[in-house]
């Protein structure tokens, strides 16, 4: 009941009228990947899909942040059912084991019927353009080919809640899943990266 309430103050919130290029009541596990500029990101994505959707799809998002505070321990934990991860390497070694950890992390805990909703770029752009993907999607995908990848651009949200800002600024957004991203056997990562943000950049709507 809480989702479903939150679901409907969110999409009233961003505004966010949404579109499907592929088959949104399909059961197979998916990674849902999206262009990431705001904390509303995530849950705008979340609760754009259907009620049997939401209930297997866990945002993946830093520990740091949503362990901050009783409220939002108890998002992640009870109605997002997020999977947080660490995100405080500083040291090159450290870092990379952290990444290997954290993809790990994600593969384990998709089981058997959760889908997860993950923000490539690793960080919010300030500007709302898309960035460089990190490899973390490759791995994440060669952890989990079983797996659906479903490219998810979100217009707008970096001015409904700017980085910086506590307070949403109710404005009209949009949400667009493109199709299926198909598997290439044998694709090395950074022709597998460049392919993907290319399907994400292919859903802005353009002028």
């Amino acid at each position: 009941m809480i989702g479903t309430a939150l679901a409907s103050a969110c999409r009233l919130i961003a505004g966010a009228t949404v579109e499907w290029r592929c088959d949104p009541y399909a059961t197979a596990q998916r990674i849902y990947f999206g262009n990431h500029s705001s904390h509303l990101d995530f849950i705008v994505i979340w609760s754009a899909l259907p009620p049997c959707g939401r209930r297997h799809a866990r945002p993946v998002a830093g520990r740091d942040y949503w362990e901050q505070g009783r409220l939002r321990r108890y998002l992640a934990a009870k109605v997002f059912q997020a999977v947080l991860i660490e995100r405080r390497g500083t040291e090159a070694d450290n870092a990379v084991d952290q990444a290997r950890a954290a993809v790990e992390q994600m593969a384990e805990e998709m089981g058997s019927h959760h889908s997860l909703i993950v923000f490539p770029e690793g960080t919010r752009s300030a500007s709302g353009e898309v960035g460089r993907f990190k490899s973390g999607l490759y791995h994440l995908f060669r952890a989990r080919p079983d797996a659906q990848l479903v490219p998810v651009y979100l217009e707008n949200l970096n001015r409904i809640l700017p980085k910086g800002e506590a307070l949403p600024v109710p404005m009209v957004s949009r949400v667009t899943f493109g199709p299926v991203l198909p598997a290439r056997a044998g694709e090395e990562k950074e022709a597998f990266l460049e392919r993907a943000r290319a399907a994400l950049l292919q859903l802005e709507r353009r002028a």
